[in-house]
């Protein structure tokens, strides 16, 4: 491809409000442009390397035993009504009305229309197990955009759904499709991890997210520092490590905290560790209240809240709502005589604090010398927190460490979530009605991408690995006035292209210094220049990785170019 024929618009500067490398460099080297916040053309070069990380999804899940088909981005509402997801799936999901008032929504994922078309079509075991799978734009209305193409409201997906008689089948799959996951990211040339996660949105339970390890991340992975354990650190378990206090129990007392209003305030005013302290946060769970209990140096995680409790909805009170309730400021809440029907569970490390301090229930006032044993009755105790640094890993080798990780994969085991909801069910070998079990495998293709670009960089631009890179190779004439480099050039382009070299030719009337800034931005593996000794037929190849030079005989060329590409793999 001749450079003056395609469309590489590259900047000098770095585009406004592009905070990471990334989207600075794909913006800077002309692979995307933005048309609104969070919604991206992907321009001729960006489309060549989607078209590449596209074929090895593609290849993986094809020798996996999945089978491609595409589904409409448009889907009617009476779908996402029957699984139950329309109420709750949040204002992600962008809605829309037709000329006749009926309610449809832009694909975010699409596990009620390839349900829809499984239970009209299979209606026996026979036909069972079965995978599918789709690349297709998937949209969702984020809340803040960001990052480019890493959290877009709109972006390109793969997402592959499998279907079952038995769960040992899906376990099956569920194994294949895991490995034929890792495969794709090492051949995108990845640092990542497959981590224990939430399934959130799309129900079902062993789940694990693909983290490409990255300081931009937005999830933080917990991991072991002696095995392979890893976890997203909303399902990281908390080991119940802790040991009862030998100290003795005083007696329960109210004392006065004037303005006294977070548990830091608290336990600087009453002379005690945030760990003697107890945080009380009221949550409503599917619509009832529920109070939860931490320690004072623990973070509530609300969804293992969630899970604990089987919720579809949790989230936390409001001021208003925790004061109608308690009658106080939420920085006075406490579990001490409480209304009976205010359920209250507690992470386990609250099980085994002596004489702590509590909320009283009363503005200005707090107990102290709470024993949650002695003091508050009806209460459940599961892991409710975060994990942290230093806690022992859930696997009982080492200690947790935490990373940031891009997410760019998500397998789930769905069980008969959605068939449940609509219906799905098959003939088993005795002609009874049995409800399909499934799985679901998403990649975001065009994260991926991201993610690559994020890993592949350095100061002058992109440095795509050579299976990615959108041309094998840059050709650039230093002149093409000059008719000894006009007449190298074109012969080394037809003859890069018979040997199935995939060449982009800068033949643009520019200076030098801006061909060769424009393609160490552009970041194709190697460069080959054709210059002042071309009457000579040599030419200089600089290899984009490592900035090795060498002079080149036309003549040895295509060896060179073999050699160093071996190199590079």
């Amino acid at each position: 491809m001749k450079q003056s024929m395609t469309f590489i618009p590259t900047l000098r500067e770095v585009p406004a409000g592009a905070d990471v490398k990334s989207h600075q460099l794909l913006l800077r080297a002309g692979y995307i442009r933005q048309t609104a916040s969070g919604i991206y053309s992907f321009l001729p070069l960006g489309k060549k390397v989607l078209r590449k990380v596209e074929e090895i999804v593609r290849e993986e899940m094809d020798n996996a035993g999945a089978a491609e088909l595409l589904m409409p981005a448009l889907q009617q509402s009476e779908l996402w009504k029957e699984s139950g997801r329309w109420a709750t799936y949040g204002p992600e999901l962008m809605r829309l009305n037709d000329r006749h008032d009926r309610e449809f929504a832009l694909g975010a994922t699409h596990e009620e229309v390839i349900m829809s078309l499984v239970r009209d079509e299979i209606k026996s075991y026979k036909k069972l197990p079965l995978t599918l799978y789709q690349i297709q734009n998937k949209f969702r209305d984020e809340k803040r955009p960001r990052f480019g193409l890493l959290r877009g409201r709109e972006f390109i997906m793969k997402d592959a759904y499998s279907f079952h008689s038995s769960f040992e089948s899906l376990d099956e799959t569920y194994e294949k499709l895991f490995e034929a996951y890792c495969k794709i990211f090492e051949r995108c040339g990845l640092n990542f991890r497959a981590v224990i996660a939430d399934s959130g949105a799309m129900g079902g339970k062993d789940t694990h997210e693909f983290m490409v390890l990255s300081d931009i991340g937005e999830d933080i992975i917990a991991y072991s520092d002696s095995s392979d354990y890893a976890a997203n650190i909303e399902m990281a378990e908390v080991v119940d490590h802790y040991t009862v206090s030998e100290e003795k129990e005083e007696e329960l007392e109210k004392v006065s905290t004037p303005n006294q209003r977070t548990i830091e305030d608290v336990s600087v005013f009453l002379n005690k560790e945030s760990s003697q302290c107890v945080k009380s946060l009221l949550f409503k769970v599917d619509e009832e209240y529920v109070l939860v209990l931490s320690r004072g140096d623990h973070e509530i995680n609300d969804i293992k809240v969630k899970n604990y409790l089987n919720a579809k909805v949790v989230e936390l009170a409001s001021a208003s709502e925790t004061k109608a309730v308690f009658g106080c400021e939420v920085g006075s809440i406490g579990p001490i005589s409480i209304n009976k029907d205010i359920r209250v569970i507690a992470d386990n490390a609250v099980k085994y604090m002596t004489n702590a301090v509590t909320g009283a229930n009363e503005d200005g006032y707090h107990y102290v010398n709470v024993n949650i044993s002695r003091d508050v009755t009806a209460i459940g105790f599961a892991d409710l927190r975060f994990i942290k640094e230093g806690d022992p890993s859930p696997d009982g080798q080492g200690k947790i460490l935490f990373a940031k990780g891009i997410e760019v994969g998500h397998v789930f085991k769905l069980g008969t979530r959605y068939s449940a909801a609509m219906n799905g069910t098959y003939l088993d070998e005795n002609g009874r009605a049995k409800e399909i079990i499934m799985g679901c495998y998403g990649i975001g293709v065009s994260r991926t991408l991201a993610a690559i670009a994020e890993q592949y960089n350095d100061e002058n631009g992109l440095l795509w690995p050579s299976n990615l890179t959108p041309f094998d190779l840059h050709l650039i004439p230093i002149n093409m006035k000059d008719e000894a480099q006009k007449t190298l050039t074109e012969e080394l382009y037809q003859q890069l292209k018979q040997h199935r070299y995939d060449v982009l030719m800068d033949d643009r009337a520019e200076r030098p210094g801006v061909k060769f800034a424009d393609s160490d931005l552009i970041g194709l593996p190697i460069r080959i220049t054709v210059g002042k000794k071309a009457g000579e037929g040599i030419v200089e190849v600089k290899v984009r990785k490592t900035g090795e030079m060498l002079e080149v005989k036309k003549e040895e060329l295509l060896d060179t170019i073999q050699n160093l590409f071996e190199t590079l793999a």
